[in-house]
């Protein structure tokens, strides 16, 4: 059973508000989060200030995209299953009909000069915005020794050994765990957890399942798992759809720390393993979806496109449009699994130390792993010719200075401007780097 309200709002006053949210859901999940608070707590008191931050807390914690999680939570608080679902779903769609639209005009139309201008000064502005980024979880994550060596290791791990960003995830939340469970200070930020030989030991242990709970994991399993099986063992479908399932799949449950974090194994695996996307691919549908309502991950709807479009040995439209539905089911059926057999345990799930300790740890090394994110695409931005050379197991990038685009040097340098020094709006800035990049594309 949710926290519901006794005088929760009515499923058509749901779909109004949340709809709503949807389609103004600009910004990232800052603003986002900020969005959802204003139109719940604030104006229509339907969630008080102490269950939106706990919701918004565990929503932290998570896989995924925390600002959509956060609106299923809240729809789950209001009206149950079925809220969560309302609240998630119109958070999601209307991001998704917009990308979509924007990756078929990509596929299409993105050799025309004025297209292409556009997506130049996208792709320059991105830059600036994956900076930012980093600077803004650095700030949150890396608030110890032990928390910088995490995230320079994790740099170090994917840019120069190109380690699989699941591994390290996984290694760094390790780390977190074994150092909370042998050290006495709070090294990664997190509350210090008892360890005193005298004291009595602290009982910490996940949530039981319990009927209700189990019989969540299962639905929940089965509407996420059982198409990806179809998708896998059934003859005639196209081997890229079935890719497609399985690699959103394994995203969904990685995605600790944000789409920021993700992009790099996204990245890596779609240009360098899969060959779906060209790596000013990537770089243009992160543009694109910076200026789309909905999360960021929407951007694996644009992978999901080009990859069913160029792949899928199909109609190009008809493997665009597959290809994006894939990604935009796999990336987010998990989302509905964490919350709905989460939410019932939120209090204690948070009073883990030791698994908050392992989280705050992926939380420090994401910050590496972004890191790397802006060094590939700055490289990929500014040089038309890229190598490679390697000392011993570690592999460096080789630019050719020669083939330096100074124009956008210029418009990435503006962008980090006019949002590092300035803080102007996210939009103001896209706008003024689409209309430089245009600029630059008609002037050759």
């Amino acid at each position: 059973m949710s926290e519901r309200h006794d005088d929760a709002p009515s499923y058509g006053e749901m779909f109004r508000v949340f709809g709503r949210i949807g389609l103004l859901s600009f910004g990232g999940p800052a603003g986002q989060i900020s969005l959802m608070h204003r139109e719940l707590v604030e104006e229509r008191g339907w969630l008080d200030e102490p269950r939106f931050l706990h919701a918004l807390n565990f929503c932290m914690l998570l896989p995924g995209p925390e600002a959509m999680q956060l609106a299923t939570y809240s729809g789950w608080l209001l009206r149950g299953v079925k809220g969560g679902l309302l609240a998630g779903l119109l958070f999601v769609l209307p991001g998704f009909a917009v990308i979509m639209a924007l990756s078929a005009l990509y596929f299409h139309y993105g050799d025309l000069p004025v297209v292409a201008g556009v997506l130049f000064g996208l792709k320059a502005a991105v830059l600036a915005i994956v900076v930012e980024a980093m600077m803004k979880v650095s700030r949150r994550a890396l608030k110890s020794r032990l928390a910088w060596g995490l995230a320079v290791a994790a740099f170090v791990a994917i840019a120069l050994l190109k380690l699989p960003f699941p591994l390290i995830v996984l290694g760094a939340g390790l780390i977190g765990i074994l150092v909370s469970k042998l050290s006495r200070p709070p090294e990664l930020g997190n509350e210090p957890v008892q360890t005193s030989l005298d004291a009595e030991p602290q009982r910490e242990a996940l949530p039981g399942l319990t009927g209700p709970t189990l019989r969540t994991i299962l639905v929940w399993g089965a509407i996420w798992l059982w198409p990806l099986a179809l998708l896998l063992l059934l003859p005639g479908i196209p081997d890229a759809f079935a890719a497609m399932a399985l690699f959103f799949s394994k995203a969904a449950i990685v995605t600790f720390g944000g789409a920021y974090a993700v992009l790099a194994y996204v990245g890596q695996q779609a240009v360098e393993v899969h060959g779906w996307l060209m790596p000013g691919d990537m770089l243009a549908g992160l543009g694109l979806a910076e200026t789309t309502p909905g999360p960021l991950i929407l951007v694996l709807v644009f992978v999901g496109f080009l990859g069913g479009a160029r792949e899928a040995g199909l109609d190009p439209a008809l493997g665009g449009v597959l290809g994006g539905t894939v990604a935009l089911f796999f990336t987010f059926a998990p989302c509905f699994l964490w919350i709905f057999a989460g939410a019932p345990h939120i209090e204690r799930l948070r009073s883990v130390k030791w698994l908050s300790a392992g989280l705050a740890a992926i939380t420090a090394a994401v910050v590496g792993v972004i890191a790397n994110l802006a060094v590939w695409f700055a490289l990929n931005v500014l040089f038309a010719e890229l190598g490679e050379i390697r000392f011993g197991p570690l592999t460096l990038p080789q630019p050719d200075v020669a083939s330096l685009n100074v124009a956008a040097l210029a418009i990435a340098l503006g962008a980090a401007i006019a949002l590092l020094r300035f803080h102007l709006n996210l939009f103001w800035v896209l706008g003024a780097a689409t209309l430089e990049g245009v600029a630059f594309s008609l002037l050759g």
